[in-house]
């Protein structure tokens, strides 16, 4: 038995298929299919600077387009991956980066509030086994106490 496909879930995949065909204009694509397939492998990996939670491979903000064209001449251009992502490092900040690459100060900032936690626990912890059970005594409350202790025992 074949499932019945409806009118309306045809008419939206039609519908999704021109959106996915819209997404990206072909006039813009690199003629090498191994260049362009580069390139939008570097897409995934650089942060759309307007949207901030996409790579300009999902934005359609206006930024995005100019940073895929930028990329796309780069590949053009015979520049290696890291170059390209180099190149946008320096102009952008290390920000446009959706991996930003491994160093101290990212070390600091990701490592950082985790410190600020392991230090504050192990300071609450030498606080609570510094604090004896008992308070010392002066020696009148000492001699108090045994008074008391005498009499309520008589």
């Amino acid at each position: 038995m074949r499932p019945k496909v409806s009118l309306r879930s045809l008419a939206a995949m039609f519908a999704g298929a021109l959106c996915l065909a819209a997404a990206a204009d072909p006039a813009d694509r690199l003629p090498d299919p191994a260049q362009e397939a580069r390139a939008r492998a570097i897409f995934a990996d650089v942060r759309c600077l307007v949207c901030q939670n996409e790579s300009i491979d999902d934005s359609e903000a206006d930024l995005a387009a100019d940073l895929r064209h930028v990329v796309r001449e780069q590949v053009k251009a015979g520049r290696s991956d890291a170059q390209i992502k180099h190149f946008l490092t320096d102009r952008y900040g290390e920000f446009v980066l959706m991996t930003p690459a491994f160093s101290w100060m990212n070390l600091a900032l990701w490592g950082g509030p985790f410190a600020v936690v392991v230090l504050g626990a192990g300071l609450l912890v030498s606080r609570l086994r510094n604090r004896s059970g008992e308070a010392e005594l002066s020696p009148e409350e000492a001699q108090r106490v045994r008074a008391l202790s005498q009499t309520d025992g008589a």
